[in-house]
């Protein structure tokens, strides 16, 4: 169930942020930022449903998830292909952060 939350984390988040960009950057309608504040509220509150003993553990745990669900954004959304070195980084962070959540805790 982490992992699921930590996605639909991430996807708010990019989606929140995205969502600036596209009014800043893209120069679409300011109507993209109410949008884009609800998602990125939408993200504080599925990242603090995360079950762990820390919110800095949870975080860093996230980035890597967060890595991965950017290239997926850039990739389904803005249309552009990563590449091999681009999935090979987030395949080293989706370790890096399994490793986080997964290690045995001392009580």
């Amino acid at each position: 169930m982490t992992y699921v939350l930590y996605v639909a984390a991430a996807l708010a988040e990019i989606a929140g942020c995205f969502s600036f960009w596209a009014w800043w950057r893209l120069e679409k309608s300011p109507m993209w930022l109410p949008l884009g504040l609800a998602s990125l509220a939408l993200f504080g509150f599925l990242l603090a449903l995360v079950d762990a003993s820390a919110a800095g553990r949870a975080y860093a745990a996230y980035g890597g998830i967060y890595i991965a669900a950017s290239l997926g954004w850039l990739w389904l959304a803005e249309g552009v292909r990563p590449g091999r070195w681009d999935l090979a980084g987030a395949a080293l962070c989706i370790v890096g952060a399994s490793v986080i959540l997964i290690a045995p805790r001392s009580a």
